[in-house]
């Protein structure tokens, strides 16, 4: 029997091809294209909700913008209907994040094994509070990567999720084609 021939490697190509034939998409149509007015809505929330939290940290010198918020931004003003956009998810994902990142940064100090630590277990976290935000991975490694305290988890991390919501459910409601949140826990 030759090598190309021997059934552990026809095997392993059978799944190799099976694996990679995956990158090629399931099928599925792309979404239509949004509304005019859900773009507008979320232009005006985005902008108000990174506004209030960047105002207070100008006016009153107060650290309350980090960059998970922005990514938060688009699914809590533009991504509205999905799970991870809604209120439970957006502040549980941001304060169990913080919490495990700042506990790790406070008994391992920050190097590269505790930035990948912090986010890898971050999401198992989320993942078993069911508060899978996507952003919280971000701020666990802003938590670490710039040697944040526990006084992190309350400001900017908590304060700014909550001032971000009070925005969304102000202007997300605006329009009678929406409606936030879908539920709340």
């Amino acid at each position: 029997m030759s090598a190309n021939n021997h059934p552990g490697e026809l095997a392993m190509r059978k799944k190799v091809t099976k694996y990679v034939s995956k990158f090629k998409g399931q099928g599925e149509v792309a979404p239509p294209k949004e509304k005019k007015t859900h773009i507008f809505y979320s232009w005006i929330g985005s902008a108000a909700g990174i506004m209030a939290v960047s105002a207070i940290t100008f006016k009153y010198s107060v650290p309350m913008v980090i960059g998970s918020f922005g990514a938060s931004a688009v699914l809590i003003y533009a991504a509205i209907d999905s799970p991870l956009a809604q209120p439970r998810n957006l502040v549980g994902g941001h304060v169990v994040s913080a919490i495990v990142a700042v506990l790790i940064f406070q008994m391992m100090g920050k190097s590269d094994f505790t930035l990948a630590l912090a986010v890898s277990l971050a999401i198992v976290a989320m993942l078993a509070t069911k508060t899978l935000h996507p952003p919280g991975g971000a701020t666990a490694l802003i938590a670490v990567d710039s040697q944040q305290g526990f006084m992190f988890v309350l400001m900017p991390v908590l304060a700014g999720v909550l001032i971000m919501l009070l925005v969304a459910l102000i202007v997300n409601n605006l329009s009678g084609e929406r409606a936030y949140p879908k539920y709340w826990f």
